[in-house]
């Protein structure tokens, strides 16, 4: 995720509709389109935090659009955003958000504002994680005489403790299966 706003990258083969989605969001966040699946997997990269796919699309499907993000392991978060009612198909799929056309765009904000949270939780969530390691690596491995006596010890302490209480101010606004998502691909990375 970067630093300034979010980057969403809307791939849709109808240039009309990609563009209003476009002008929804780009007051909130660095918008870029694609007209078409080659072309999003083209403008795809790792600054992309979130991706709106369209499913029915000519060139490449929005399903093969998704399956190659995450074949190549693009660690954005996905909506499908299609007139394809779903079906038990989409079990399988690799979304993190599906929302069926007509979309309004209160709906499509908030979507993508969901997805951007998340991935800034997850990200987030990795950082704790690793600082959490090093913080049991040295309490295993260090007297308490040591750990008392490092000024980079109790700076690690005040920033796990710090980051702890952020994630948990984010993730009270997760309903159980948001939290659960963020953990499932928490394991997977």
């Amino acid at each position: 995720m970067s630093d300034d706003q979010p980057t969403v990258l809307i791939i849709d083969d109808e240039p009309d509709l990609a563009d209003l989605y476009a002008a929804w969001l780009d007051s909130e966040y660095d918008v870029r389109t694609a007209y078409g699946g080659e072309a999003g997997l083209a403008d795809m990269d790792e600054t992309t935090d979130v991706a709106l796919i369209d499913r029915l699309m000519p060139d490449l499907s929005g399903d093969e659009v998704l399956d190659r993000v995450r074949d190549e392991e693009y660690e954005c978060r996905v909506a499908m955003v299609t007139a394809v009612e779903p079906d038990f198909d989409i079990i399988e799929m690799g979304f993190d958000d599906y929302l069926v056309k007509p979309v309004r765009r209160a709906e499509l904000n908030e979507a993508v504002q969901d997805l951007s949270d998340r991935a800034a939780y997850g990200e987030r969530l990795r950082e704790y994680y690793a600082l959490s390691s090093k913080r049991a690596t040295l309490d295993t491995q260090k007297s308490q005489r040591e750990l008392d006596e490092s000024e980079a010890y109790a700076e690690l302490v005040e920033e796990v403790e710090q980051m702890s209480d952020e994630l948990d101010e984010v993730a009270a606004d997760f309903s159980p299966e948001e939290f659960e998502a963020e953990l499932r691909k928490l394991d997977d990375g």
